[in-house]
């Protein structure tokens, strides 16, 4: 399979023109339902026509076929969750593929949402296409690729979204692997065994959950991860948001602040400032986008007239057996050792997630035994003439994540 070279920047939104097109017929299958159905050449039409760097008439480009696929799992409180989560399966493969070879799967953590629409089964029901990471997996890859909505968007709508906390997300990717490999079982899909895993920025966060909790918990195997950008350290990048006089995108750090304090039993208003802590159920209800929930927020990150309570910031620089202390260190990633080899990958222009944390991380995990983890700065690895922040690495990440997963596919697999 030839090797893409380069993914622009746009392959990362959904496709245009897609939306147009007609929608899959009532296709039976069993343990789930066809939401999006559609063939190469029409992607490759519309990838051509979005100029995405990269692509050419002589660009393999895969179909695909999309199924939701409900399935329950686990919160942060142990109880029982009806989630969803979307599976996208390539066509137009070699026929060897899927009656002998088999298909390999990536399972793809996405980045931070707020509105429910954004979540991949609900962006592939509205616009009966993938949202463009499956793009880049399954048409230009050939990858099958599964999507989680996590808890708090797809069918857990009405469940607030455990932003950032490595069990939940962890439980909610696993349990949805799970659940795909059933789905296969049951529709004759045929799958080779190979798991890689990969998501940006919050995925990037999940992606690693998930390799610790597979690792530690499971009874599967895991080929290769591949987390890029996620915010591994956290009580540092608590530390570092916390002690900044303002915020870049303040609704991101108003959903930790929330979430973590639903979580650990406190008062929303001990960790966000009023007006703002009253207002953020109905903010983070999954009916608005990020730039309507920041048009609602401050900048300021604390004081009195600042997003965070400065009590709650005092106590967690001053006070080591602070609650939120003790619940970023219980939710850190980047200090255990991992046995599947691990490709992290982070762009050094990322305004949002410091490149930092991924260096940090790759060195503790080094200094305590790790043996094949490696640290990709994305624009050197392309060779890009400029540093990336971190909305436009997204598409650039995902492209050398699926050419490295496509290389050991075709050295293991043969194709």
């Amino acid at each position: 399979m030839k090797l893409v070279k380069y993914i622009g920047i746009g392959a990362i939104v959904l496709l245009s023109g897609c939306g147009n097109l007609d929608q899959p017929d009532n296709e039976t299958v069993n343990g789930g339902e066809v939401v999006v159905d559609l063939d190469g050449q029409s992607i490759k039409k519309s990838l051509l026509q979005s100029g995405i760097s990269g692509v050419d008439n002589n660009t393999t480009v895969y179909g695909y076929k999309a199924y939701k696929i409900p399935y329950t799992t686990t919160d942060e409180q142990g109880d029982s969750v009806e989630a969803s989560g979307l599976m996208v399966v390539p066509k137009g493969l070699p026929a060897l593929v899927y009656t002998k070879l088999g298909l390999s799967m990536v399972s793809d953590d996405h980045g931070t949402i707020f509105a429910n629409q954004e979540s991949p089964t609900k962006l592939a029901s509205l616009n009966n296409a993938p949202s463009g990471s499956s793009v880049i997996l399954t048409s230009l890859f050939g990858f099958v690729t599964l999507q989680p909505d996590y808890i708090g968007f797809g069918d857990s709508n009405k469940h607030y979204h455990p932003f950032v906390l490595k069990k939940s997300l962890a439980n909610a990717t696993v349990d949805f692997i799970k659940a795909a490999k059933q789905f296969a079982l049951k529709n004759a899909i045929t799958l080779n065994g190979q798991l890689f895993l990969t998501g940006y920025s919050e995925g990037g966060y999940a992606a690693l959950a998930t390799l610790q909790k597979i690792e530690k918990e499971e009874e599967m195997s895991v080929t290769m991860a591949a987390p890029m950008a996620g915010p591994y350290a956290l009580t540092l990048m608590a530390k570092k948001v916390l002690s900044a006089p303002t915020l870049s995108v303040p609704s991101f750090m108003a959903d930790v602040g929330y979430a973590y304090a639903l979580t650990y039993d406190q008062d929303v208003a001990s960790v966000i400032n009023e007006p703002y802590a009253s207002t953020l159920e109905g903010l983070l209800d999954g009916s608005k986008v990020r730039t309507q929930i920041d048009a609602k927020l401050i900048k300021k990150t604390t004081g009195a007239d600042g997003l965070f309570n400065p009590l709650f910031v005092q106590g967690f620089f001053t006070n080591p057996n602070h609650w939120f202390v003790k619940a970023t260190e219980k939710n850190n990633l980047h200090n255990w050792v991992p046995k599947t080899a691990v490709r992290f990958m982070h762009c050094q222009g990322d305004e949002v997630i410091p490149y930092a944390l991924s260096t940090l991380t790759v060195k503790t995990m080094s200094a305590m035994g790790a043996k094949n983890i490696a640290l990709l700065p994305v624009e050197k690895t392309m060779g890009l003439p400029k540093l990336l922040e971190h909305a436009e690495c997204a598409s650039v990440a995902y492209g050398v994540a699926g050419n490295i997963f496509a290389q050991t596919r075709k050295n293991t697999v043969g194709y």
